[in-house]
């Protein structure tokens, strides 16, 4: 069975790819046939992974151009780990699905039937509320909402609460905010701490595993690496990992022994 995790939140800058990427990589480590989905214009999460997008095979391809979702995924340096590219072609997406039959639908439609190879599909929203994201919400099952641990972190988060029960009443049932992840978390400042505990008060479905910040998972991109294959041995890979774990322990899923 497949499940479908979508990446969301309308701030920018919240490690909301470096997440998509991270976990991606560690349940992909943990055995798991891993799919991302970078469902952002501006690619970052098909940078960080040292992929460049090949002609006619991206995520605009995907919603827009009747393109099965075989002819468009890609393979990483990642074993297990694969990708649907994207391009900044995508950035025109939310124009032209607004003419479109069942626009809310494109990327559900485009996954439904094939995805079955894959135990985690990872959609990577862009940082709006606009269509895009929307089709992401629409295909997923769960959302991850990573927050960033600093002033102002709630900011939006009602909008995207709102958001999130709009989707589920008209579009997507099944839809369940899964939690929220802390992160850029900075042990030595007590705004991080008073962040976290404010975050914690309001939503507790936040996870228990906090993404320090760190300046390794902010090199590893330029690699085209995960954090868990650049330094697996630095805190922030050790984060992912707790990350990997406690995801597969709230959807009950037995890690297979990775050969």
């Amino acid at each position: 069975m497949t499940t479908v995790l979508a990446l969301a939140n309308q701030k920018g800058g919240v490690g909301k790819t470096t997440t998509t990427i991270n976990l991606g990589a560690v349940l992909a480590a943990l055995g798991h046939q891993v799919l991302i989905i970078d469902l952002d214009p501006q690619a970052n999460a098909t940078a960080a992974l040292g992929m460049r997008a090949p002609e006619g095979r991206t995520t605009y391809e995907l919603l827009l151009g009747d393109t099965p979702l075989d002819a468009v995924i890609s393979p990483t340096a990642c074993e297990r780990l694969s990708i649907v590219p994207s391009t900044a072609d995508l950035a025109g997406a939310e124009v032209e699905l607004a003419s479109m039959m069942a626009r809310e639908y494109r990327l559900k439609s485009a996954l439904d039937g094939a995805i079955a190879s894959y135990r985690f599909v990872i959609i990577d929203c862009p940082p709006s509320l606009g269509l895009l994201t929307v089709n992401g919400l629409t295909a997923a099952q769960e959302v991850i909402v990573p927050v960033q641990c600093e002033y102002l972190a709630l900011e939006g988060l009602g909008q995207l609460t709102q958001t999130l029960d709009l989707v589920r009443r008209h579009l997507n049932r099944e839809l369940r905010l899964r939690g929220l992840l802390l992160t850029m978390y900075d042990r030595r400042t007590s705004l991080s701490q008073q962040v976290a505990e404010e975050v914690r008060s309001h939503f507790p479905n936040t996870f228990r595993s906090v993404i320090p910040r760190s300046v390794r998972v902010s090199e590893a991109p330029s690699h085209g690496l995960p954090i868990n294959a650049y330094d697996p041995r630095s805190p922030a890979s050790a984060a992912y990992d707790a990350l990997g774990d406690e995801l597969l322990e709230a959807i009950a899923v037995v890690a297979p022994v990775a050969p």
